[in-house]
């Protein structure tokens, strides 16, 4: 039988396990948190460096915006139905993979077979049949 001192030091023992435990789990995730933190602090700082540049030089020069080249609706379609037209031929040149046949059922059969005989002999050796 147990002692009322052992089950008391064993009680102290879970405890403190059970709050090690907890501590290193709360101080990895106030790290993880921190270095959430702080990555989107540098992400920030970055975007707005980016940007301050490029909307300064659409402040200074509007006017020299570069045309957009539009393409003509019917060059538009022929390119569009000759892209489809080729990846429908790729598509009909491949051809589905063949299943893999499964392995013959003896293997799992003779596995089954060999733990037996080790039970049976296990049970031999200890004089129990």
């Amino acid at each position: 039988m147990v002692s009322m001192g052992a089950f008391i030091e064993g009680l102290y023992i879970t405890i403190l396990g059970v709050t090690v435990v907890f501590g290193v789990l709360i101080i990895l995730s106030l790290a993880m948190y921190g270095i959430g933190w702080l990555e989107r602090r540098l992400v920030e700082k970055e975007t707005q460096a980016v940007e301050a540049p490029s909307v300064a030089k659409a402040v200074e020069k509007p006017a020299e915006e570069a045309p957009k080249a539009k393409i003509e609706p019917k060059k538009l379609a022929i390119i569009t139905a000759a892209l489809l037209a080729y990846t429908a031929e790729k598509n009909a040149q491949l051809r589905p993979l063949p299943f893999k046949k499964l392995p013959s059922r003896e293997w799992g059969l003779y596995s089954l077979q060999s733990q037996m005989e080790e039970v049976e002999n296990f049970n031999y050796e200890l004089g129990k049949w």
